[in-house]
């Protein structure tokens, strides 16, 4: 991208850029930055770039080159066919996560007003999936990072769906208040797990990734969610968790020493346990 600002060709530009990333990524990037779609790559290869654009896209590959995540460079990402705002304050959606919405979705298509309550929103894409999917749904979304919490705020308003958003840690802000349903993807990755310097990760939120326990198990976060549903579930609530890959045993194990019933496990796309759950 060396002649940035001298009147750059969208067709040299695309090429060099499928020689340093992903050509997936290339043209995702170009087609952010320049405002032009595939058809204009191949129709049109001799469009000149603006300085800014020229400037903007050296900016942004070479970012990528360095392994930061496409996502955080287009501010988007998407999750149950919906685009959602992300910033380096949230995790990243991923489909690992709809089969949480799903199981949620399942329990309150019996309830007429189901009360529903997000612990660790982030983004605040299952919170909002299960407003707009459950419309009669009273649904409350909490986090401790007020970053977080602004930009959830901001998903919720692009989707058009009313979300009460707290502040806080885990069942801190809601006092007694009791819920039909909790669910939560929480930190549950081993603090030091090697996967942690792959895939982008290093770029996306460490608190939000892993308990930052030395030497645990990933799951003191999750342990805290259970130990806490009881005091916050009304009679016949669920609480659903999503967990690691190798943690599903476990985490069956802790729900049922704390008196749940009906405790199962549910497989993802990818055909791993990825939710595990039960009710009061």
């Amino acid at each position: 991208m060396s002649e940035a600002g001298n009147g750059v060709r969208l067709g040299d530009v695309w090429r060099e850029a499928c020689q340093r990333i992903d050509r997936l990524d290339a043209r995702l990037l170009i087609e952010h930055v320049c405002g032009c779609t595939r058809t204009d790559l191949i129709a049109h290869p001799e469009r000149l770039l603006t300085p800014e654009q020229a400037q903007r896209l050296a900016e942004l590959l070479a970012r990528r080159e360095a392994g930061e995540p496409l996502a955080y460079l287009t501010g988007s990402a998407w999750f149950y066919d919906r685009e959602f705002a992300v910033t380096p304050d949230v995790l990243i959606p991923r489909p690992d996560t709809e089969v949480l919405v799903d199981q949620a979705l399942e329990r309150t298509q019996k309830l007429s007003v189901p009360r529903i309550v997000d612990l660790g929103t982030g983004s605040g894409i299952v919170a909002i999936m299960l407003a707009k999917l459950c419309p009669q749904a009273s649904v409350t979304a909490v986090d401790i990072s007020p970053a977080s919490l602004a930009v959830a705020r901001a998903n919720a308003a692009r989707h058009g769906v009313d979300v009460r958003f707290l502040e806080g840690d885990w069942y801190a802000p809601l006092g007694d208040e009791r819920f039909d349903l909790i669910v939560s993807n929480p930190p549950y990755v081993v603090d030091g797990d090697p996967h942690l310097q792959l895939n982008g990760l290093p770029f996306e939120p460490q608190h939000a990734l892993t308990d930052g326990v030395a030497g645990g198990d990933g799951l003191a976060c999750i342990r805290i969610l259970i130990d806490g549903a009881p005091a916050h579930l009304r009679p016949g609530g669920w609480l659903l968790i999503e967990h690691g890959y190798d943690q599903a045993v476990k985490v069956r194990e802790l729900l049922r020493a704390r008196g749940f019933a009906g405790v199962d496990s549910w497989r993802d796309g990818a055909d791993i346990e990825r939710v595990s759950g039960g009710h009061l």
